[in-house]
């Protein structure tokens, strides 16, 4: 006697699929519901240090016309250099912005940069936008 095993199948067993996600299902829900372990205690509260604060980012502006800002302040570059020496003796490392317009003069970035580089101010970055594909 023979066997006739051509017939096609119609359903596919999803029994295994399913118990999988439920398990994962369960891992999951323990794994997001569980937190630190421990004796509930009051905990002192410290003053925030100076030195453990996060230094502000100063901005420095060249607009189209040449013209300069910190900030939101218009300065010339000897009142941003004087301002940078001061905020530099207040925050030794603090960071610094450079946001030139795309139709400004090269030379007033690099007189920035060069009045950077003076006041030895070493974390320096130039903001620009994002390419829009």
């Amino acid at each position: 006697m023979q066997v006739n095993d051509d017939k096609l199948y119609d359903e596919i067993n999803i029994t295994p699929m399913l118990d999988l996600a439920y398990v994962l299902l369960v891992i999951f829900i323990i794994m997001t519901t569980a937190s630190v372990q421990g004796m509930k205690v009051n905990l002192p509260k410290a003053s925030a240090a100076p030195s453990l604060a996060k230094p502000q980012t100063k901005a420095i502006t060249v607009t189209a016309e040449g013209k300069l800002f910190l900030d939101t302040l218009p300065v010339t570059l000897p009142e941003l250099e004087q301002r940078l020496v001061s905020q530099k003796a207040l925050t030794p490392d603090f960071p610094v912005v450079i946001k030139g317009d795309g139709q400004a003069q090269y030379q007033g970035v690099m007189d920035v940069l060069d009045l950077l580089g003076r006041v030895n101010i070493t974390q320096v970055g130039l903001a620009t936008k994002p390419l829009v594909k």
